[in-house]
């Protein structure tokens, strides 16, 4: 029994013999190297940058329709439909639908047909949309909106820009709210460019949660330069959009200025199904501030 034993012992060293690579055995693959994990680019501070200066505001101080030297509306779309099959007419220095009062600009949506306007294309529902272009535009910036939202369903109010010149959606687009009623408390912010945007369901964007958005005054705030923008909600980033810097502009369309658009639209291919019960209603700003460096 012992001779069997030692047998085993020498047939298994002669095995191990083999395995460990002496005497022309194969030579091991090195271990590859582990592929470097791309570090996220770190979100800014949320706030004012520091250092950086008002440059245009409205705080809503005087009762009556809005300044009109600082805010236009956009009525263009009112015969034909408005993009995205939403459903509102919007109307123009109409203080049923526009107006500051006791230190807001308060927009309107109302339940209503218009129908003895020349522009008058159908609609069930009267609401605004103003807007700065041709009064005021910007190249980079921080934007900072407190504001109210409406709620209830078929609701979409929007705080965002549209680049000067140039169609959509090459001239870029940039949303710091939007919020739908059928989703209650979902705030999105989006952009949109040549390469990126809805119709091809490429659209860069984010969402956040503010449970309160209807019942209380939150700033919606952009922060736009040459590297990124970042979109935000009481001073916390949320969302970010590098600039790719390759030179393409249908992904970076935003070294050109845009304008700044404020509405409540009703329906839509986001808004939804609308419910006439919730009417009327509306979008309260307490202010709009620009900042830049």
């Amino acid at each position: 029994m012992k001779a069997v034993k030692h047998q085993f012992v020498l047939a298994g060293l002669s095995l191990l013999a083999a395995c460990s690579g002496s005497g022309g055995g194969t030579t091991p693959t090195p271990t590859p190297s582990p592929t470097p994990t791309a570090v996220p680019t770190p979100f800014p501070t949320g706030g004012i940058p520091t250092g950086w200066k008002q440059v245009w505001a409205d705080e809503f101080n005087v009762d009556g329709l809005p300044d009109a030297a600082k805010w236009d509306y956009d009525t263009e779309r009112n015969k034909l439909g408005w993009h995205n099959n939403e459903k509102q007419y919007y109307s123009r220095a109409r203080l049923e639908n526009s107006r500051v009062a006791d230190g807001k600009l308060i927009i309107k949506a109302i339940k209503e047909q218009l129908s003895t306007q020349a522009d008058y294309g159908g609609q069930a529902y009267t609401s605004a949309r103003l807007f700065t272009r041709g009064k005021a535009s910007w190249t980079g910036g921080y934007y900072e909106i407190r504001a109210k939202l409406p709620c209830g369903l078929g609701t979409w109010p929007a705080i965002w820009m549209l680049g000067t010149s140039g169609d959509w959606p090459q001239m870029g687009e940039i949303d710091i709210m939007e919020h739908v009623g059928k989703k209650k408390g979902e705030v999105l912010g989006t952009v949109h460019t040549g390469a990126y945007n809805h119709t091809i369901n490429t659209q860069k964007g984010a969402t956040t949660q503010v449970p309160d958005a209807c019942d209380a005054f939150h700033t919606y705030q952009l922060r736009w330069d040459q590297d990124a923008i970042h979109i935000g909600v009481d001073d916390k980033y949320y969302f970010q959009f590098l600039n790719s810097k390759d030179g393409n502009l249908a992904k970076w369309p935003f070294a050109t200025p845009q304008y700044l658009l404020l509405n409540v639209a009703i329906g839509g291919d986001l808004g939804g199904p609308v419910d006439d019960k919730i009417f009327p209603l509306q979008m309260e700003i307490d202010y709009v501030r620009v900042y830049q460096p």
